[in-house]
């Protein structure tokens, strides 16, 4: 048995938000083989960001979006930035600090991060506002 879902209206009292990445241009930025791309090509991005900012805003939860450049190869310990931080798809290894972890963890922190600076620095939520239809 899981664990019951958290009521909506208690997601906005926590005094988080959510970062997402930017998804303008992600198309263009994807390098995938080609069987892989059509699947890419059928993904609604837009739609996908749209949906989870309506359901933030119902939420009260802010929802900022970030510059993903360099996300992947940026250290989230030291933020240091290099392409040779990545030495496969899946592993992180900062060759500054020597932090080693999962290349996807690795680059989440580091969108948390610029989406918490942002935030700090009075980027406004850029979750849409509610229309009630009755």
């Amino acid at each position: 048995m899981g664990v019951p879902p958290t009521p909506l209206r208690q997601w906005g009292s926590t005094g988080r938000g959510i970062a997402l990445e930017d998804p303008k241009g992600i198309r263009e930025r994807a390098r995938l083989r080609k069987p892989q791309r059509t699947t890419l090509h059928s993904w609604p991005f837009a739609q996908l960001g749209a949906f989870i900012a309506y359901k933030a805003k119902k939420a009260g939860v802010p929802v900022v979006y970030v510059d993903p450049a360099y996300t992947s190869q940026e250290c989230s310990q030291c933020h240091h930035i290099e392409r040779g931080n990545r030495p496969s798809q899946a592993r992180f290894a900062c060759r500054s600090c020597g932090f080693v972890d999962h290349a996807d963890r690795n680059s989440s922190h580091n969108i948390a991060h610029r989406g918490w600076m942002a935030w700090v620095c009075g980027v406004q939520s850029a979750a849409p506002e509610l229309t009630i239809i009755a």
